[in-house]
């Protein structure tokens, strides 16, 4: 006999167990299915532990730089790796049992196993337990992606790594190469680097975070160089020859010249694969390269069956699988005859994203670049960090705040920042761009003092020619 539910989810990530919070709290009977740990690779495996191992990578910067500060610390300065993964790994564990206490909170049946789909609304749960059968008014597929390998060689978690093994390493990488320079390579880039190790990036398009606005990815790219990181872009990995000691990689670089260089470890962050394989998907979803399509509250095409998150098409984000999981919540509320419910639809241009390298990159909305190929008349304004008396006083006076206006209608397009603590100050902006500000009012904001978020203030002004302190 099947248990019977409104709503399974199908994944505990970011995305599922939101949307079973939220599922629960509009009153439907929900159960979600996990095969490994509840919070999914965000919680236990990529957001919250990796911001651990940043955190204790620049508390170890700031140490080694005491006297910048007028400080002295006696004795040598050194990484306890050991420590540091440990540290992670319970800020890790600490949130994985707050999931597991929100899903008791919530009500919430939990079902640990592979869990597959023999329908649209039906899927069998394979754990401990054995074989169980489980029936809902209505599926959320929540599976997520994992790492993509390189074609011509796997991570074996001994000399290649994946994020995964990159936050548990058995030993510290003497000459790391990283492949790839988008949020994921360039944070453990940024944080090796920090440990001190030798470290080099590898990036086939011409700039690091290709993603951002070309300002920032030249700004940041002369900040690494700085750092020590070795960057080489327009170039590309063609083969790995993995020995029990080293990896041996031939990189064929922007001038077309080839050569071979020796690594302790390698890294590979070349982006994801999305979980859809095997999991009962056939004929019940349109897919697109492993990606399920869906519409803007999550449904495919199947009646019943959702889809949110990192399996679907991106920004593959931790949040935006969360706010997908709250639309398709509501909408399966509203289908199943809750009137006081009114899901809205996802808007991606109101999507931030951060990466917590040092210095940390934010950023909102359209590039310059991306706003003027849409045709677009654009204001843009820029705003550095020198400038920004609490960014002197902090000893963080690198970085800036750039912010980009349709010059017809004073629409803030995008916002783009690079510099400390920009991850924190975003959603201002994030803010603005969701009520549809204009300069005006951005202009008319009065912002504390002082604080780095002045910059954003100024950079708007700059937008306009009234930059006050540049």
């Amino acid at each position: 006999m099947a248990d019977k539910y409104d709503v399974i989810v199908l994944g505990s990530g970011p995305g599922g167990y939101v949307a079973a919070i939220r599922c629960a709290q509009l009153g439907l009977k929900t159960a979600i299915v996990e095969r490994e740990l509840l919070g999914g690779i965000c919680l236990n495996w990529g957001c919250i532990p990796t911001k651990a191992l940043l955190r204790s990578a620049e508390i170890l910067h700031y140490a080694q730089h005491a006297k910048d500060y007028g400080l002295k610390i006696a004795g040598e300065i050194e990484a306890d790796l050991d420590a540091v993964v440990k540290r992670s790994r319970g800020v890790a564990k600490q949130l994985n049992q707050g999931v597991t206490h929100l899903m008791k909170k919530n009500k919430i049946a939990v079902h640990m196993g592979e869990g597959r789909l023999t329908g649209p609304t039906s899927l069998t749960v394979k754990g401990e337990k054995g074989e169980e059968k489980l029936e809902a008014k209505h599926v959320i597929v929540a599976t997520g992606a994992r790492a993509r390998d390189l074609p011509f060689a796997k991570a074996d978690g001994e000399r290649v790594w994946t994020y995964r093994h990159a936050m548990t390493p058995k030993e510290m990488p003497k000459k790391l190469l990283v492949i790839g320079s988008g949020a994921i390579g360039i944070e453990f880039a940024s944080f090796y680097n920090d440990m001190g190790v030798d470290v080099t990036v590898v990036e086939m398009l011409d700039r690091i975070v290709p993603v951002e606005d070309k300002d920032v990815s030249a700004f940041l790219e002369k900040s690494l160089t700085k750092q020590g990181i070795e960057i080489m872009t327009g170039a590309g990995v063609e083969a790995l020859d993995v020995s029990d000691n080293c990896v041996k990689a031939k990189i064929k670089a922007k001038d077309g010249k080839v050569a071979e260089t020796e690594f302790s470890h390698c890294i590979v962050a070349i982006g994801i694969v999305p979980n859809t394989e095997e999991i009962g998907l056939d004929k019940l979803a349109e897919m697109d390269r492993g990606f399920i399509q869906i519409d803007d509250y999550g449904r495919t095409k199947s009646k019943g069956l959702w889809a949110i998150g990192d399996c679907t098409p991106g920004p593959w984000l931790a949040h935006k699988a969360s706010h997908e999981g709250v639309t398709a919540a509501e909408a399966i509320a509203q289908e199943l005859g809750n009137k006081d419910v009114h899901p809205h639809p996802l808007d991606r241009a109101n999507i931030p994203g951060c990466t917590y390298c040092h210095p940390q990159i934010a950023s909102v909305g359209l590039t310059e670049e991306k706003a003027r190929e849409a045709g677009y008349e654009v204001k843009a304004g820029t705003f550095p960090f020198i400038g920004n008396g609490k960014a002197i006083a902090l000893g963080e006076a690198e970085g800036f705040t750039k912010t980009v206006f349709d010059a017809k209608t004073g629409e803030l397009l995008g916002a783009h920042m690079v510099g400390a603590e920009v991850t924190e100050m975003i959603q201002g902006f994030v803010v603005g761009k969701t009520l549809e500000t204009t300069e005006a009012e951005l202009m008319q904001t009065v912002f504390p003092h002082p604080t780095i978020s002045e910059s954003m203030h100024e950079s708007v002004l700059a937008s306009y020619g009234r930059a006050l302190h540049i």
